[in-house]
């Protein structure tokens, strides 16, 4: 009989996504299911105009079935995580979410916003690592913030920085984790780890130690550790930190790839990455909701509102007074600004096509203005 043991979260990358080199040796969508508990699928209730297309599944043994008025797209819902009026005050009195609400599908989901603003709260919330003072979460039809074992089941989490054993081998290791997450019967677990290494090309390195391998490595293990139980909602937290530029877009592939089946929800400093890789964000400050949308979408509704001019350093003051300067930066030993104006502006101003990077400096400057 296969040993089932409670699930776990970690001070480890205990679940997430996955990144591939180019070529892929597998794709995600390719591989048979990793879970030896796969979720029971059913279609769509009738009337929900759905046409019988299959339900959401929610982990070992449970169906997320589309709600009446739900609009499915390949047999997903349109809203499968949803957050509501989401609150949180430290003891130290600092407020670190403030009335958050979000809809969230199926798909590559970026949250982005300044260091402090309760991105870190927001998943770890979401991950049931720590309680709400107020609001609700569910995920399909998981109540996230009562149900908690329920959601572990389904849950792939990477935190920023995780600890991992220095002189473990790193198939020795997930298979550890394999057992955690309820894959008890040794032949199973074997076929999931191997071929989790080859998804996130560790094969070549899985008799090393996780203290020999290189930051791209160790975040690929993440990687490796959140698909375990074929994880239904990914959170990762910036994952990209501190990879190589090699490294970065590996890790960006498979976020993508494995982005087509699942939620996963990418917090991350870096507007490119939401840019290529989401197809819904949300800009967050100071524990509030400041943005949500397309990404294309945003950016188009900027269009011809963006103004760029190269100034000395001493002038940077009186066109802050004076303009909506939403962000500055060197160019050619000069300072080059980009400004905010619904009406075009003269005095060596030249209009500039809006792209991410514009969208989330001026939803800041608006949020600071107001």
């Amino acid at each position: 009989m296969a040993h089932r043991s409670r699930p776990t979260i970690c001070n480890f990358p205990g679940a997430g996504t996955a990144i591939v080199q180019q070529p892929l040796p597998h794709t995600f969508s390719r591989i048979p299911s990793l879970n030896p508990h796969p979720p029971r699928v059913s279609p769509c209730p009738p009337g929900t105009g759905h046409g019988g297309s299959p339900a959401r599944p929610a982990g070992k043994g449970r169906t997320i079935q589309c709600r009446p008025g739900d609009a499915c797209r390949s047999g997903a819902a349109r809203s499968l995580l949803s957050i509501r009026n989401l609150s949180k005050t430290y003891p130290n009195g600092v407020r670190a979410l403030r009335g958050v609400s979000l809809e969230i599908p199926r798909g590559m989901f970026g949250l982005v916003g300044p260091n402090g603003a309760g991105k870190s709260t927001l998943m770890r919330t979401i991950a049931t690592l720590q309680e709400a003072d107020e609001g609700a979460i569910t995920f399909g039809e998981i109540d996230v913030l009562r149900d908690k074992e329920e959601v572990r089941k389904i849950l792939g989490y990477l935190p920023q920085e995780f600890g991992v054993y220095p002189r473990i081998s790193v198939a020795a290791m997930l298979d550890h984790f394999a057992v955690l997450k309820a894959i008890g019967k040794a032949r199973e677990r074997k076929e999931v780890v191997e071929r989790l290494l080859q998804v996130t090309n560790l094969w070549d390195v899985r008799k090393r130690n996780l203290s020999t391998l290189s930051g791209g490595q160790k975040q690929r293990f993440g990687i490796a550790q959140a698909l375990l139980g074929d994880p239904q909602l990914i959170i990762v937290d910036e994952p990209t930190a501190g990879l190589d530029p090699e490294e970065r877009l590996r890790f960006l592939n498979l976020l993508s790839e494995i982005g087509e089946n699942v939620v996963v929800i990418l917090s991350t400093h870096i507007i490119d990455d939401v840019s290529d890789l989401c197809q819904r964000m949300a800009i967050i400050s100071e524990g509030e909701v400041r943005l949500t949308g397309d990404p294309r979408t945003v950016v188009d509704d900027l269009k011809g509102k963006i103004w760029r001019k190269q100034i000395d350093k001493g002038e940077l003051e009186e066109y802050r007074r004076d303009l909506a300067v939403i962000s500055t930066r060197w160019y050619g030993g000069r300072l080059l600004i980009h400004v905010f104006s619904h009406e075009p502006l003269n005095q060596g101003f030249e209009p500039v096509d809006a792209d991410l990077k514009d969208v989330y400096f001026s939803t800041l400057n608006l949020a600071e203005a107001a």
